[in-house]
């Protein structure tokens, strides 16, 4: 496996892991059941993988100037 292709797996891993922290969030706060927070800390980790997800996406597709 080159690099691309690993660059491309870990960026599908990252992309689901934050759709799923997003449900997460969101039952959560649908629910009223979670604390402020747990809420902050979920939120806290996916912008953390927000950032990882940009970074591998540059690395895919950097920015070419003509």
């Amino acid at each position: 496996m080159d690099d691309i292709e690993l660059l491309r797996v870990q960026l599908d891993i990252l992309k689901r892991e934050h759709r799923d922290l997003d449900e997460a969030v969101q039952a959560l706060h649908d629910s009223g059941r979670g604390d402020l927070l747990t809420l902050q800390r979920l939120k806290r980790k996916k912008l953390q993988l927000k950032d990882r997800i940009a970074d591998i996406e540059d690395r895919l597709l950097p920015d070419i100037i003509a």
